[in-house]
Order: structure tokens, then sequence, then C-alpha cells
């Protein structure tokens, strides 16, 4: 390791707390202030580009859709800037990492309730699927049970559906409030995975309220890609998944990394506090990305749907339409 010298351990290598910003900079060389700058005309730019959204979302977007495409657009800059904090301010990271979860716990709800807004709102959405159901053996919890029956799709299940969500907006922020407090007083470490330990229990917590979460949202979009291929879905699904574990899963295999050692200190960084500094930066030239590519896919305006009543129409009257059958002799041929 590079701690290791000699066989002696440097003492920054055992320390738990990352280094304050200033001694940061100052062992920083010319390459590592160069990646700083250009990190942070990353985020001033993706910040940006997001602004320019708004404007053109108020302008050019209806006034039931302004808030919602808001929040969705907002998720990649806010993590890129929360990440470009944590990058400069190494001690900040609790802090930052509670902004950026409870930004994108409330991003979740928004996108469900965007896919049910695309289908006209509620009344309507209840109205094009009234026969049908939701497919709820699909993942992350019942990806593996195909057998499950569907449910039927009423204003009961679509209900349901959105308290999925909605408790994770909820809850996420109390139990990262719950975490920082704990933080503050020393009961709380990533690095104490113990039973005795209160970050275990809050991890698993917050797993299990993920899961819950994400459920809903790949059940609507089962129900809708079709419909709303239109209005690219899609791209748009995977555009907020692709956040989603860059977000979550990439930054606790680093985390679980950097933990285990395997990601060597850097005095002043220890292991868990570069782990926490190389998922920063990396987030940021990422979150960078999808920003710009998001711009691409919302941006564009998409015709609506026709309302249920056109379409119900227009399949009766070409069921209703006659089919003629005019036969003509020969003998009527020939008095012609």
């Amino acid at each position: 390791m590079e701690g290791e010298v000699n066989g002696t351990f440097l003492p920054s290598c055992g320390e738990s707390e990352p280094p304050y910003a200033q001694e940061l900079l100052e062992s920083l060389d010319l390459a590592g202030r160069f990646l700083f700058a250009i990190l942070t005309l990353m985020t001033l730019i993706a910040n940006l580009v997001f602004i320019e959204e708004v404007i053109y979302i108020y302008r050019k977007i209806p006034s039931s859709k302004r808030s919602i495409l808001i929040w969705i657009n907002a998720a990649a800059p806010v993590i890129a800037t929360t990440s470009c904090i944590g990058m400069w301010i190494p001690r900040s990271t609790m802090f930052t990492d509670f902004t950026a979860s409870v930004f994108f716990a409330i991003v979740i709800h928004k996108f469900l309730m965007m896919m049910i807004k695309e289908c006209g709102g509620q009344k309507l959405f209840l109205k094009r699927f009234e026969n049908g159901h939701f497919k709820i053996s699909t993942g992350p919890c019942c990806c593996c049970c195909l057998c499950l029956p569907g449910v039927r799709i009423t204003r009961r299940s679509l209900f349901w559906l959105k308290l999925g969500t909605f408790q994770f907006a909820v809850f996420r922020p109390v139990f990262m409030f719950l975490s920082t407090v704990l933080w503050t007083n020393g009961n709380y470490s990533l690095s104490n995975l113990s039973p005795k330990g209160a970050a275990i229990w809050i991890s698993c917590f917050i797993a299990i309220l993920t899961i819950i979460a994400l459920w809903p949202v790949a059940i609507m979009f089962q129900q809708v890609r079709v419909l709303l291929n239109c209005k690219k879905i899609i791209p748009k699904f995977a555009l907020y998944q692709f956040i989603l574990i860059l977000n979550h899963l990439q930054t606790a295999i680093i985390n679980i990394l950097a933990m285990q050692r395997i990601i060597p200190c850097a005095p002043p960084l220890s292991s868990p506090a570069r782990g926490a500094y190389i998922s920063h930066q990396v987030l940021i030239m990422e979150m960078f990305l999808i920003t710009l590519i998001a711009r691409v896919v919302y941006r564009r305006r998409y015709d609506e749907l026709d309302p249920p009543e056109c379409i119900t129409e227009e399949a009766g009257v070409k069921k209703q339409t006659p089919i003629l059958n005019v036969t003509v002799s020969e003998d009527g041929l020939r008095g012609l």
C-alpha cells in the first residue's frame, strides 16, 4: 500500500477523518489542480445547461408539467454540484451525500408522476387502461415470480403505486437526518458495520425502502412504455436508471472497496476519504454527460396523446364500416 513505506505506517493513512480543504489543496500537484479546474468547469456548465433548460420549460411546456420536468432535469446537476462541493471540501461528504440522496428520493416519485401526467393525468390514465392489469412480476422485487397474477388497474391500485414512491421521498430524508445526527455524536460510521452499530440497521432500512420505491416505477413503465413510445419514454427511463445506478450502486461499491483498503490511502487522504474523493470526481463527469443527454431528450416537444374517446370512436367507425360486394353478371354486361 502507498501508506506503508519501509515497514512504517503513515499517520494520515490511519486517520478516519478526511483532511481539511486547505490541507488537500496544498497536497495537489499541477495535474491534480488541473483536474480540479476541469471538474469544476464541468459542474458549472452542467448548471448553466440546467438553467437554460428551466427557461425553455417555462416558455414552452404547459404549467401542469413544469414542476415535474424541472425536478427530474435537476437530478444530474444537483448530484454534480454536491459532488463538486464534496471534492473541494472532503469533510462535507456526509452533508453533500445527504442532500443528493434526499433530492433523488423526491425525483423517483416525480418520475412516476411524470409518466401518469404524460398519459393525460390520473383520470385519463384510468380511462385508457380501465380494462387493463398491472404486471407486478417485474424488478426489483418480483422479477423472478412470473406466475404472479396481474393487478387490475383501478384508482386504488394507482394510489398504492404512488404511495410506494411517496414513502421513500418522506422516509429517506428522515433516515438521512438521523444518520447525520448520530454521525455528529460519533455513533454512525460506515466503517462500523457490526450489529451494535447504527450504520448497518439504517442502511438495511434504507435498502428496503429503496426497493419498495423502485418497484412501482418499474410497474408503471412496463404499463405505459408502448403508449408513451412516441414521447421517448424509454430514453427518459434509461437516464433515470443510469442516475440511480451511478449515484447509489457505484458509490456503494467504491465505499466498500475503500473500507476494505483495496483502494489504498494517499496522504493526506485515508482509504475511506480517498474512496469518497474518487467517487465524487467520477460522479461529476458522469452527471455532466447525463445533463447534456437529458437536454436533448427532454427539450424536444412531443405531440399530446389523443383522448381515449377519440380512439374508441375511431375503432368503432372502422368496425361499423360496411363492406360492399358488387357482383355483375355477364348478361348485365351484354345488355350494356
